[in-house]
């Protein structure tokens, strides 16, 4: 019974019946498939559990600070295009929650700091009709009768739309000389997650699409991560006091 208990338990949230037999049946610890299926599951539900928080450092800090300076509205707008394509795009193509489960999580997050973004800039109204568009918008999206061929569409585009998105607030903060209420711990999350997030895409969907949105989103969360590091000694204030001095 407990033997059973265990399998229920693993199969299919960890590994498949085959690997399940290969592991505790035949103890055959390397097998290189059953591996690469245990290491992607492993991988997709730490990714999925870190999500539930990636972007609440984000969130907290634009509110301690009661701003959002340094972060670009439409920086955030294009990462909720590229994560709602990636969302809807796996739900079409019934891909396991594990290899997609997180852009749930990151779009509730992201919409929240598109929210206090205006929030914080006294446009509250905009704010919440931001929120309203985007629901109705992702439940039409979602709905069955909507082509797969727009949904396939809006996957394809997410590569523009991260490398836009990035490039927006790289610019931001190249041109404020500081990266604002950006939060590190953030960065680096997405950073670390979409790399490993091209490994787990290639073994759990096979779809190349999703594998080289992963690519090209690692890079593109690289170059962020670079500028925090780069300007980790300069605030809004202090940059603004040397201009003065110049």
């Amino acid at each position: 019974m407990a033997d059973e208990g265990v399998k229920q338990w693993l199969v299919p949230y960890l590994m498949t019946e085959l690997c399940y037999e290969e592991f505790f049946l035949q103890l055959n610890f390397l097998h290189v498939p059953c591996l690469k299926i245990l290491i992607s599951k492993g991988l997709g539900i730490g990714i999925i559990a870190g999500s539930l928080m990636v972007k609440l450092p984000q969130i907290f800090k634009i509110v301690g600070a009661k701003s959002a300076e340094g972060l670009s509205f439409n920086s955030v707008l294009l990462e909720l295009l590229a994560i709602t394509g990636t969302m809807v795009y796996s739900i079409a193509n019934s891909f396991p929650f594990s290899a997609w489960g997180e852009a749930l999580f990151l779009m509730l997050q992201t919409v929240a700091i598109g929210f206090l973004m205006h929030y914080y800039t006294e446009r509250t109204v905009k704010g919440v009709l931001f929120m309203a568009v985007y629901f109705a918008v992702l439940s039409v999206l979602l709905c069955p009768i909507t082509p797969m061929s727009v949904v396939t569409l809006m996957q394809a585009t997410n590569m523009p739309a991260v490398i836009f998105s990035r490039l927006i607030q790289a610019g931001t903060n190249l041109k404020n000389g500081h990266t604002g209420q950006l939060s590190a711990v953030t960065v680096f999350l997405l950073f670390a997650g979409s790399l490993a997030r091209i490994f787990t895409s290639i073994q759990e969907t096979g779809d190349p699409l999703m594998a080289l949105t992963y690519v090209v989103s690692s890079l593109c969360n690289g170059i962020i991560a670079f500028q925090l590091l780069y300007y980790w000694n300069a605030r809004p204030g202090k940059v603004e006091d040397d201009k003065k001095k110049k």
